[in-house]
């Protein structure tokens, strides 16, 4: 009696689901990731000593020098300021607020989007300066 003896087929591993994974992995995480949006207006912010960095998940409220205001890159009124926050806070954004302002800013519009953001429900209302981030 003769016995045959097969040859090991050598095992081989399979790639594809796992350069899948790869992807999907790599889809959400760049879904997942909060990037800062800067808006593009040109301004020159003032300074201050005790500037730091600022939260990258707050909303973000741009004066320019003409002293329009933007919320989300879209020129809002000023009456209007109080609900478009009050609806970003509410659909999961931060409770804080950033204003950012040029330098030229008449203080009274400055201090009436601050009053408008805190009428809307922001616990935290600051004002960007020169050496923030953002």
């Amino acid at each position: 009696m003769r016995r045959q003896f097969r040859q090991e087929e050598e095992a081989q591993v399979d790639m594809s689901p796992l350069i899948d994974m790869v992807f999907i992995l790599l889809i959400f995480f760049m879904v997942s990731t909060t990037f800062v949006k800067d808006m593009k207006l040109d301004l020159e912010r003032p300074g201050a000593s005790s500037a730091g960095p600022a939260s990258t998940k707050s909303i973000r409220v741009y004066i320019d020098q003409n002293a329009k205001v933007y919320v989300d890159g879209q020129p809002t009124r000023v009456w209007v300021l109080q609900s478009k926050v009050r609806e970003l806070i509410k659909s999961g954004g931060s409770e804080s607020v950033l204003v950012v302002t040029d330098k030229g800013v008449p203080a009274e519009r400055l201090i009436e989007v601050v009053d408008a953001c805190r009428l809307a429900g922001a616990k935290d209302v600051g004002v960007a300066a020169e050496n923030e981030a953002g």
